[in-house]
């Protein structure tokens, strides 16, 4: 049964829905168009400060504030969340005085936020607040403001936190970006603190840690076909290395055999010199997979010899080594 095709409400309800899509998005477009220096403030309080930036939220705030701190952390802005509740019960103690508090709160007057301002002032922390309302408690003690503000949420009854919450978490997001770019933050370092993630594996991982490297299949230039194909068949990587005098002269694949089938009258007397691909492309043993993923899709290659610093073949690398 076509459940979405029997339903008699499917068109309002898809007209709904694209209403408040529609709303969220009109919301971030005034909140663009709307963005101001104090962003600027916010960016050089964090640039400049020893510590780090604590991240304090309540309810919705505090989910949205949790995943901003997240965002940061990993973008190269060392950050945390605190919860402002539990704050009273002992964890006021991981905030230090040279780190940055960013404290958001839509109506700027979420109590268990307010009880913390005394703490920071005398302290000597730096507040940034985001929030929804400029002439709140929150933002009159705050040394930078980031407005958060929209005029409907997208809540049929203009009440569930729907609109400011996404405009709360895609200021987030501008500010860990711009934080992570002013830094000159790296892919290498986004793997750094993401090692078990695919981006982590192929910058982090070497060609050299996952290498076929051992009983490689080898054949003398002299070597007839038919041991050519008992050498490939063998060493099961689809390739055999052509080896004189410890230099590489060529590589033979799957490929070369077929063309060689192909194009000459009578294959088996055919050595393999005959028919190899001399300089093959290679890479370097110290290169990370995301190089090696990156050449073997512009060279449109299966596999790739492995080098040591010498050019001398010490492996043999497959796409498969370098796809997760």
């Amino acid at each position: 049964m076509n459940t979405a095709s029997s339903c008699s409400y499917q068109s309002p309800i898809l007209d709904l829905a694209r209403k408040v899509i529609s709303n969220e998005i009109d919301e971030l477009q005034v909140m663009r168009n709307s963005i101001s220096i104090t962003f600027c403030s916010a960016v050089e309080m964090v640039m400049a400060a020893r510590g780090r930036l604590v991240v304090v939220g309540m309810g919705k705030s505090g989910i949205i504030g949790r995943k901003i701190a997240a965002t940061l952390s990993s973008t190269g802005t060392a950050s945390f969340f605190v919860h402002p509740a539990e704050a009273f019960h002992g964890d006021l103690g991981m905030i230090h005085a040279d780190d940055v508090v960013l404290m958001i709160s839509n109506s700027g007057e979420t109590e268990e936020l307010i009880r913390l301002l005394p703490f920071m002032k005398h302290q000597g922390n730096k507040i940034i607040a985001m929030s929804g309302r400029m002439d709140s408690t929150l933002t009159q003690n705050a040394d930078a403001v980031l407005d958060v503000s929209v005029s409907q949420e997208a809540c049929n009854n203009n009440l569930a936190p729907t609109s400011s919450t996404t405009a709360t978490l895609v200021m987030g997001d501008a500010l860990a970006v711009v934080l992570s770019t002013l830094k000159n933050f790296q892919p290498e370092d986004f793997a750094r603190f993401h090692p078990g993630g695919s981006l982590g594996r192929r910058l982090l991982t070497k060609v050299s840690d996952v290498m076929h490297r051992d009983n490689l299949p080898i054949c003398t230039p002299s070597a007839p076909l038919r041991e050519v194909v008992g050498v490939i068949t063998r060493g099961k990587l689809g390739v055999a290395l052509v080896m004189d005098a410890g230099q590489m002269r060529g590589i033979i694949t799957d490929g070369d055999l077929r063309k060689a089938f192909e194009d000459v009258p009578d294959p088996l007397k055919l050595i393999a010199s005959d028919f190899m691909t001399q300089n093959p492309r290679v890479i370097f043993e110290h290169e990370n997979l995301a190089e090696a993923e990156k050449k073997m899709k512009e060279l449109t290659k299966r596999l790739l010899v492995v080098v040591n610093s010498h050019s001398e073949p010490v492996g043999v690398l497959q796409i498969f080594d370098v796809e997760e």
